[in-house]
């Protein structure tokens, strides 16, 4: 594969908890990008959590050191097309996880996530780490 990845909140959240296996792929990985929708999604736990001062800089961090990646309207189209795909399978899956996948698809990255609902999206390379 390329050895360009895109990670999923779920993703960033085990780096944060400092799991060894992410770490070391991400060592390994050529490069590393992550959307800004996964950042939003992180901003809304840091915003619930009792902790929120030590997650939101934690995140602030974690963006300044990261090459975010924003939605643009081919991405846009993207989305629309993925939801509709799903629609018509019968496999609908969180509105945030399409704008994701469609991220990745238009970026033509390896999306590494946990979540084996993006294995119902076509044109799509998913990895688990």
């Amino acid at each position: 594969m390329s050895g360009r990845y895109l990670l999923d909140t779920n993703v960033i959240i085990a780096l944060f908890a400092k799991d060894s296996a992410v770490h070391a792929r991400m060592a390994e990985a050529k490069e590393i990008f992550v959307s800004c929708i996964a950042i939003g999604e992180l901003y809304f736990g840091a915003c619930k959590s009792t902790r929120f001062h030590e997650n939101i800089a934690r995140i602030d961090d974690f963006v300044l050191n990261n090459s975010i990646l924003p939605c643009n309207p081919d991405i846009a189209k993207r989305y629309g097309k993925i939801k509709n795909d799903l629609k018509a399978k019968g496999q609908p899956i969180p509105e945030n996880d399409i704008w994701i996948a469609a991220i990745a698809q238009h970026y033509s990255l390896i999306l590494v996530t946990n979540d084996a609902h993006f294995n119902s999206i076509d044109d799509i390379a998913v990895e688990k780490w």
